[in-house]
């Protein structure tokens, strides 16, 4: 799976983004993406190891709110 064509759900579960693919969708460093997550502007998971995971309908909703945020500006 690639951040430019993910798939919304996979066996009726919802789709979930690692940072890398989060950041090519913003166009931002992965890190940017943990700080994110870890100052709670974006929901995160942890998966049994430890790394994290974003819900791909959060992931596109926010990134729909910042780019109306931007064309109305």
């Amino acid at each position: 799976m690639t951040a430019t064509t993910p798939q919304s759900r996979q066996n009726g579960q919802e789709q979930l983004l690692t940072p890398g693919e989060v950041a090519s969708l913003f166009r931002v460093d992965p890190k940017t993406v943990t700080r994110w997550a870890t100052a709670g502007r974006i929901g995160s998971i942890r998966t049994p190891g430890g790394h994290r995971r974003f819900r791909e309908s959060e992931v596109r909703t926010l990134l729909a709110e910042l780019t109306n945020d931007v064309r109305s500006a």
